[in-house]
């Protein structure tokens, strides 16, 4: 069974920066096709933000093209989310996810395309 678990949430002010990380346990990082990062604010629907498959292909939502940067760490069996340029609007909770089925396309960024789920990590911008 895969369990992740994120961490890397705070405050910051409009502007600021946030590196997320999501660390994988219990099986196999490599066995892992595609990887996503997703948020949700009160009231909102869960949405994608980014994602990223094996092959180190990336897609973001148009939202966050040029602030956000997802990477991964095989060695660690981490994914990241580096966060610049915050806005009010990012505020949400944000989750990571996994799956193992591969892909011949962009890595997915719909909620039904992943299987496996973190608990999140509150990330609040102020402005």
């Amino acid at each position: 069974q895969l369990q992740l678990v994120e961490s890397g949430g705070g405050s910051v002010q409009a502007g600021g920066s946030l590196r997320l990380s999501c660390a994988a346990f219990g099986y196999a990082y490599a066995a892992i096709y595609s990887m996503g990062w997703f948020r949700q604010a009160p009231g909102k629907e869960r949405e994608g933000v980014a994602g990223i498959n094996h092959d180190g292909s990336t897609n973001y939502a148009d939202s966050v093209k040029g602030r956000f940067t997802i990477s991964e760490d095989n060695a660690k069996n981490t994914l990241y989310l580096q966060m610049n340029s915050l806005k009010p609007e990012d505020t949400a909770m944000y989750y990571c996810a996994a799956d193992f089925r591969v892909r011949m396309r962009n890595a997915p960024l719909s909620t039904a395309e992943y299987n496996y789920w973190g608990q999140g990590t509150q990330v609040t911008v102020s402005s």
